[in-house]
């Protein structure tokens, strides 16, 4: 994984207490300019530069910069790539970057539990227990946790086509509990969003781990509903 887009969104996480007066933990406007004051300036120097960045380095010494410069405890940051790709580090394992990827796929399901009546399904599940289903476009959002010594070697393309070929491909356009074995009627569990999150996760587990040296699968987040997601393992 290597080289910067031009355009990065940051996020900076900071933990403490607000104040008691207050009610602020911290002024934004002190974050907004202490990324202006040490992160911006690395990034411009990156994408300047025709070789490409070392993201692990600039990730963690960004990191150092801003706890070194804020008032409050610094505990993560995150550079946006784009609206699909994202890297992260946590302050307290500076050894290792998130590599963070969405996508979407598109299925239906229908939420229905057979050992209760239809009543009892219909005043639990509500619409979502329709006989013939319905769909949902769901998003998908995959962390994977890399060592920073190999991050310029990672391939985000050859996460991309295992997230494909096992879980996109799996899943997209398909009537989970007619069209698939993990949540087949009778002998699959109930594809609730928690259900699919989790299922997801362990058929990730062991592609993931095959993409490079002390790479692994951190966790998988899905959403049904831009109000309705899980993360697995939370």
């Amino acid at each position: 994984m290597t080289g910067l887009s031009p355009f990065i969104e940051c996020t900076v996480e900071c933990r403490g207490a607000p104040d008691p007066t207050s009610g602020y933990l911290i002024n934004i406007k002190t974050i907004d300019d202490a990324v202006h004051q040490t992160v911006r300036p690395r990034l411009d120097r990156a994408a300047a530069d025709p070789t490409p960045a070392d993201l692990g380095t600039l990730l963690a010494s960004s990191l150092r910069d801003l706890a070194g410069t804020l008032p409050v405890a610094v505990t993560g940051l995150t550079l946006a790539l784009s609206p699909y790709h994202a890297l992260a580090m946590a302050t307290d394992s500076p050894h290792l970057a998130t590599v963070l990827l969405r996508f979407d796929f598109a299925a239906a399901h229908r939420l229905h539990v057979a050992s209760w009546d239809e009543q009892t399904n219909r005043d639990y599940f509500g619409k979502c227990t329709n006989p013939n289903g319905h769909g949902h476009n769901y998003r998908l959002e995959v962390r994977v946790a890399v060592p920073t010594g190999g991050l310029a070697a990672f391939s985000t393309d050859a996460l991309e086509r295992a997230v494909d070929e096992t879980v996109i491909d799996r899943f997209d356009h398909k009537h989970l509990n007619l069209d698939t074995e993990e949540f087949a009627d009778g002998t699959g569990v109930i594809p609730t969003v928690e259900n699919i999150a989790r299922i997801c996760h362990d058929l990730l587990t062991g592609p993931v781990a095959t993409l490079g040296e002390g790479v692994s699968l951190r966790s998988v987040r899905v959403w049904e509903t831009d109000r309705t997601s899980s993360e697995y393992p939370a």
